[in-house]
């Protein structure tokens, strides 16, 4: 920060205030990053006024407390603000402390020359202070570890690091939409609840009101408790009594009135017997039948669950509008603390009708290499950022790969090699041999050892694939492909689906799954069927590989894991 100029200094720093900075459109404020990111570093705004708000980073009182100097950030970008304010228009000692949000008109002035800004802010006016009592404030003053603030993880994204991290997350969530729009696909809203179990693991939580019922019945039982036999028998007996004198008076021919006044009596025995006989039958909790739990009454009248990948229902699309893709979150209810695994986290699925597996692993290179060089051209700022806190080669590694043809290899050729890597001496804690689902760090081995770039892997074993992946002419491997990046491993996984009716209904038999909630997606290959093929790439992973992170939990906001589902 820098000391306060002399008012001769200042007078000519500031020269004639002419006009304000122009505000942003949906806010009474200008953007810090309207200020700071321009070229000239906002020096050429010097002498205009401006309102600018924000949150304390670090403040510091001056000149024996005439002055404060206060560090703003909004978000908007990594940088700070310097604002200087004089203590006749605030409390300094509130003002300087971290965490507080601050609100202040201004005027844009020249720092001395040697300083690190290149313009800083004379406040004319606070218009806003929320006040911060840093006894109980949770993100002091200081680095703060990662592991800390996914204890506090409503107000982590005041720290450097994760907000620079959403504003990474956000850009590649925006090239993302901007690629696929860019190539023809169509954005398809996938459902978070399903019936069907695209992996077929098994690992996915349930989605059912069944518990939440039987706690209610439970405790209407203990308040009201239900009819005994004798009441229902009492309320039926009332209802045949009443029909008896509804017939009497119809063949009395008695006045239409009196005949009507019965019939709703009438009636009403019915539907209090009715009732009774209801309520009777009400039992504490889980419905069962025939000893199994009943999802007939259910709320969806069957199992439903959160989706693990909205795959196969946009597969349905691709074969009515050929090139979808979907982008949303999954679910995965494995009970893992790894710094890979989370419960919740997103996927982009796009699916391409009339597309075998070269072309699917065509558009997986040209998605991953648009989303590198989107970071590089788009985020320079906060990429710099994570280079110098946390990777110093995550610049160089988006240019690798961004610039760089991807290597391409089979399962087989890759199995080859790991194999030719242990008769070497490399030691792998997991075994390798053909058949074997290649673990992490037989994915990384290849991509930052072998070949020191991304490695495409294609025709894995069929074995350790999902059943909708096309059989290969060998009737041993499918036509499946994962995209390994170092750092990360695999980045995408995705495949040429099958389509003939006969292959993939026998495949769903030889997995164990059942028929029937597949049924629809048969009809996709009963009824036109088309030749395609997908990718997923998990979201949070390509973060991971971007930034240089370790763990996946602080590149989503709000992380799920076992044991945890804050807010």
């Amino acid at each position: 920060m820098s000391e306060l100029t002399s008012p001769l200094t200042e007078q000519l720093s500031v020269a004639t205030i002419t006009e304000d900075v122009p505000k942003a459109e949906f806010s009474d404020r200008v953007p810090i990053q309207s200020i700071i990111l321009r070229e000239d570093g906002g020096s050429g705004l010097a002498g205009k006024k401006a309102r600018v708000g924000g949150w304390v980073k670090t403040g510091r009182k001056a000149d024996k407390d005439a002055f404060a100097f206060l560090e703003l950030n909004d978000g908007s970008c990594a940088g700070n603000l310097q604002v200087i304010v004089e203590a006749s228009l605030a409390d300094l000692g509130q003002l300087v402390l971290t965490g507080t949000c601050v609100v202040v008109d201004g005027h844009l002035k020249l720092p001395p020359s040697g300083t690190k800004q290149k313009i800083e802010l004379r406040a004319d006016k606070v218009l806003h202070v929320g006040p911060v009592d840093p006894a109980k404030y949770p993100l002091p003053k200081g680095r703060l570890t990662l592991e800390f603030l996914r204890d506090v993880v409503h107000l982590r994204s005041r720290s450097n690091t994760i907000s620079a991290v959403a504003r990474i997350r956000n850009a590649l969530a925006f090239a993302t939409h901007t690629f696929f729009n860019k190539h023809g696909f169509l954005y398809v809203h996938t459902p978070i609840v399903t019936t069907s179990d695209c992996e077929g693991a098994g690992e996915m939580f349930q989605v059912t009101t069944l518990f939440n019922e039987a706690e209610r019945v439970e405790k209407e039982l203990i308040q009201n408790p239900p009819p005994t036999e004798a009441d229902v028998e009492a309320a039926k007996l009332v209802v045949l009594e009443k029909g008896a004198v509804v017939s009497q008076l119809k063949s009395a021919k008695a006045d239409k009135k009196e005949i009507s006044a019965s019939v709703d009596e009438l009636k009403k025995a019915k539907e209090n017997a009715s009732k009774l006989e209801e309520r009777s039958k009400l039992k504490p909790g889980i419905p069962r039948k025939d000893g199994k739990v009943d999802y007939t009454r259910d709320f969806f009248a069957r199992q439903a669950f959160l989706t693990v990948s909205g795959q196969l229902q946009v597969e349905s699309y691709a074969c009515a509008l050929s090139s979808v893709y979907t982008f949303g979150p999954t679910f995965r209810a494995e009970n893992s603390h790894t710094s890979r695994h989370l419960a919740e986290f997103w996927m982009v699925e796009p699916e391409i009708a009339f597309a075998d597996l070269e072309d699917d692993m065509k558009c997986a290179e040209a998605y991953v290499k648009f989303m590198c060089q989107w970071l590089l051209d788009n985020c320079h700022e906060d990429m710099q950022f994570m280079a110098d806190k946390f990777d110093k080669g995550c610049i160089d590694r988006l240019k690798m790969v961004a610039s760089t043809p991807f290597i391409r290899l089979s399962y087989t050729e890759a199995v080859e090699i790991l194999e030719v890597a242990v008769k070497n001496g490399k030691k792998f804690e997991n075994e390798v041999e053909w058949g074997i689902d290649l673990a992490s760090e037989h994915e990384r081995y290849l991509t930052e050892v072998k070949f020191q770039k991304p490695v495409i892997v294609y025709n894995y074993p069929k074995g350790i694939k999902a059943f909708y992946m096309r059989l290969n002419d060998d009737s041993k491997t499918v036509a499946a492909m994962d995209v390994l990046v170092p750092k990360v491993g695999e980045l995408i996984g995705g495949s040429q689906r099958e389509e003939r009716f006969d292959v993939i209904q026998q495949r769903i038999k030889e997995m164990g799954l059942p028929l029937e909630p597949y049924e629809w997606y048969l009809d996709l290959r009963r009824f036109g069927t088309v030749k395609h093929a997908g990718f997923g790439l998990g979201f949070e992973r390509m973060i991971l590989f971007a930034t240089g992170l370790e763990n996946i939990r602080d590149v989503i906001p709000f992380p799920r894991y076992p044991g945890r589902a804050d807010l």
